[in-house]
């Protein structure tokens, strides 16, 4: 078989799986305490991707109560320090850039061919939507092996959170260049927030065996997935304000981050561009 080919049947099969049922019951499976269940699973994993654990707070499978415990682990204090200048705007997560750049006309960058709208990213709402229609995006992929918090890229006021329930395909690079509107059409969670520079989007994109996606002030969105999108307002009275470098939310087995700002508001870091790898806390970009 030629590997053109096998891309194409790896892709045609995420069309047939039952996405959500495969996902929840990897979701159970990642909830197990059983100790043998659990080390082997984390054992494997930790060597088939070649996970440096030598960072992380807890360091041996043993530590851990659940695979997803394990996932979602924490690091050490000091290994991703938050770059300090107020001008600079960090890299919410361990990850790679799959694509970054300017928004055209309300749409976004997938890969070749693959163009994706802002409006149906955020729910379909073109009022929330409007700020970011020539604005700039950056989509960062995590990797199984990437840790799998999600952090503040600068401070901000939550203003609304949308769950758009949605299909849950890979977000691989493969999935990206051959599913058309990738990631308008998984399951996501949006975060929107006032920020120094105008209104920032924090966009979660679930994906095949995600167990959950979670955020700090609400804990987990989905499962259950639901029919219909859900929004919660955040009025000034219950405002939420997270730091710069802050967690924000996190992954139980990996997926993607969209970020987007507002036009003429900020400008990409050296080095920031496609596939090239971010690390939570150094410069993404930087206020203009």
């Amino acid at each position: 078989m030629s590997e053109s080919l096998g891309n194409q049947l790896k892709v045609l099969s995420q069309y047939l799986i039952p996405q959500h049922g495969i996902s929840l019951l990897m979701g159970k499976v990642a909830e197990s305490e059983n100790a043998r269940i659990k080390n082997t699973f984390i054992n494997w994993f930790i060597k088939k991707y070649g996970i440096d654990m030598s960072i992380a707070e807890r360091e041996t499978a043993e530590q851990y109560q659940t695979f997803n415990d394990f996932f979602t682990r924490s690091l050490k204090d000091g290994v991703r320090p938050i770059a300090k200048s107020d001008e600079v705007i960090v890299n919410p997560a361990d990850g790679k850039i799959s694509q970054l750049g300017t928004i055209e006309n309300g749409f976004i960058f997938q890969a070749k061919d693959h163009l994706f709208s802002a409006k149906t990213l955020l729910g379909g709402d073109e009022e929330l939507a409007r700020p970011f229609k020539n604005g700039e995006f950056a989509t960062i992929y995590l990797s199984p092996k990437d840790y799998h918090r999600v952090h503040m890229p600068m401070a901000g006021k939550l203003t609304k959170m949308i769950h758009v329930p949605g299909s849950l395909f890979s977000v691989n690079p493969l999935t990206a260049r051959n599913v058309p509107n990738l990631f308008a059409r998984n399951e996501r969670v949006v975060a929107l927030f006032d920020t120094a520079i105008g209104p920032m989007a924090m966009v979660l994109v679930g994906a095949t065996i995600v167990g959950s996606i979670e955020t700090v002030w609400q804990g987990t969105i989905t499962p259950p997935t639901r029919d219909k999108l859900k929004v919660w307002d955040y009025p000034v009275e219950e405002a939420i304000e997270l730091e710069k470098g802050a967690e924000m939310g996190r992954f139980k087995l990996g997926s993607t981050v969209v970020l987007l700002f507002p036009e003429n508001t900020i400008q990409w870091a050296k080095g920031m561009k496609a596939y090239a790898p971010t690390v939570m806390g150094e410069p993404l970009a930087s206020k203009l």
